[in-house]
């Protein structure tokens, strides 16, 4: 054999070699120098335990990027098959779905959410009657930031769509109906049992079958599933000082109440799919899905103030929420785009629709401002390649805003809490109930006062003073809570209502919103 011959035959094996490395509809990992420097600076001054990176340019996959650890420690490498938890990008395949019954003929946007959940009610009769199917989807609805996500997170829990249904009535009104936006999670759940209704199966079944299937995206998980037997399966983590400390899932992941607000996982191959689907569908994808729906669900529904930050960094004058999807001008080019946050796991998906460009990421650790800096180190790589900022720039922006917080939006020192006496607490142990969180208890255990959720296993604690105030100090690392007691007077009970101790903590932590009356003493 000659040495021509010979070259073409390694080649060939090499590429044999590569292809059979590769899993089937799997994107092979493609390398390119600017977006390594941006993934490997943001990992670097992050200390991230894992990520996943694709770009898309001009409707064609360019650059994949996975670095770190499943689990930090295990020697277990990020793949582009590594599922991880999506979060509220799952809420644009929520919508999807809606929009595939639309085309179906089995639903319409302007229905009342009445007609396919007679028992559906908001603590106003008018809003009630006058809810449409999209207003579910446009977090313009009257609940507060956040309202009522206690019911969903954090997990497990054993809080049920009907009891979230149940619960929406009594949950006060923010501000009036369709005046503002102010994020919520709660309407995507009852979005996902209106699907159901019209699609006539559970929400698991019709992603699986409507969204799943057509679009060919094998790894997304939703519902029961089992982490042994799909395997490649991202750990979430939260950050401990220096360290990266691993959150632990059980094998058998159950089927999860917030699955259309935030319960879906996919890899990055399955992403970049679904990315290109709205970049540049194909024919089959347009039959999925028609060109009038995706454009209902990608166009401005509700309109989002503009922060200095974006107007600053972005030059942004206006910025909306469609139907699942947040969008906005940067640098004068249109950006689509959604964030992911749940407890140990950050995501974005970003498109630019008029270039048929975008990027997605995912990061199985700690990664508010992580996400913040790379979101924007890859949208600028589109709308202004010639910015001379970098990963650390942006990142120490952030930080120096952080600094420069009043002493009242920062966290206070806990160094001097100690642990409540059961007689200084006498006067406000029992029982509280709360119309829609349900029932929770602060009696003496073991020589202190513990608290615990009867239908939130996780919030579990054992109450503190610091100064004259008290706090609930979670067992598993949540959110720590002031709790405030009020006595009971004249025809009313003891009171107890709740506040986050770091104010800029997690709007999901929505413990401002209840409102506890004791109901009867300590066993």
């Amino acid at each position: 054999m000659g040495w021509g011959a010979l070259a073409l035959a390694l080649a060939l094996a090499l590429s044999l070699a590569l292809l059979l490395a590769v899993p089937p509809g799997a994107v092979a990992q493609t390398a390119n120098p600017a977006y390594d420097k941006i993934v490997d600076a943001t990992i670097a001054r992050y200390h991230l335990p894992g990520i996943a990176v694709g770009v898309i340019e001009n409707g064609k996959v360019v650059y994949t990027r996975t670095a770190g650890e499943t689990v930090a420690g295990s020697g277990r490498k990020i793949t582009p098959q590594t599922l991880f938890k999506i979060a509220s990008n799952s809420k644009a395949m929520t919508t999807a779905l809606l929009g595939r019954l639309v085309d179906q003929g089995k639903l319409r946007w302007d229905d009342p959410v009445t007609k396919y959940l007679p028992e559906f009610r908001m603590h106003d009769p008018w809003v009630t009657a006058n809810m449409r199917v999209a207003d579910l989807l446009t977090h313009s609805s009257g609940l507060p930031e956040g309202g009522g996500d206690l019911m969903l997170w954090p997990e497990p829990n054993a809080f049920t769509r009907a009891d979230i249904i149940h619960g929406l009535r009594f949950i006060k009104p923010g501000y009036s109906f369709r005046s503002q936006y102010q994020y919520d999670n709660l309407l995507y759940v009852v979005a996902g049992e209106v699907a159901a209704a019209a699609g006539g199966a559970s929400y698991e079944t019709l992603m699986h079958r409507e969204v799943f299937a057509p679009l060919q995206l094998d790894r997304c998980q939703v519902g029961a599933w089992n982490r042994d037997t799909v395997g490649d399966v991202a750990t979430p983590h939260r950050r401990d000082g220096e360290r990266n400390v691993p959150i632990p899932e059980a094998a058998a992941i159950p089927a999860i109440t917030s699955a259309p607000a935030g319960g879906i996982r996919c890899d990055l191959t399955d992403m970049l799919s679904w990315a290109r689907n709205w970049l540049v569908p194909t024919h089959a994808q347009l039959q999925w899905l028609s060109p009038v729906q995706r454009e209902v669900l990608q166009a401005p529904h509700m309109l989002i103030p503009v922060s200095a930050q974006r107007r600053a960094w972005d030059h942004s004058h206006v910025m909306a929420y469609g139907y699942g999807w947040r969008m906005t001008d940067v640098d004068g080019q249109w950006l689509v785009w959604h964030t992911g946050t749940l407890n140990g796991m950050y995501s974005m998906l970003a498109l630019l629709p008029d270039r048929n460009s975008g990027f997605v990421f995912m990061i199985n650790g700690e990664a508010d401002d992580a996400r913040t800096v790379l979101g924007e180190m890859l949208t600028k790589h589109f709308t202004a390649p010639a910015e001379p900022r970098d990963v650390n720039w942006y990142a120490d922006a952030l930080e120096q805003r952080a600094a420069q917080r009043p002493a009242d939006a920062t966290a206070p020192d806990t160094s001097a809490q100690r642990p409540a006496t059961t007689t200084e607490l006498a006067s406000w142990t029992g029982a509280y109930r709360d119309p829609w969180f349900g029932g929770v208890s602060l009696c003496p255990r073991d020589g202190k006062v513990r608290f615990a959720a009867t239908k939130s296993p996780s919030l579990t604690g054992t109450v503190m003073r610091l100064g004259e105030r008290y706090l609930v100090h979670w067992d598993g690392g949540e959110l720590d809570a002031w709790l405030d007691f009020h006595a009971a007077s004249a025809g009313t009970p003891t009171t107890l209502r709740m506040a986050k101790l770091d104010p800029q903590g997690d709007f999901s932590s929505d413990y401002e919103d209840l409102d506890f009356q004791r109901t009867e003493d300590c066993p």
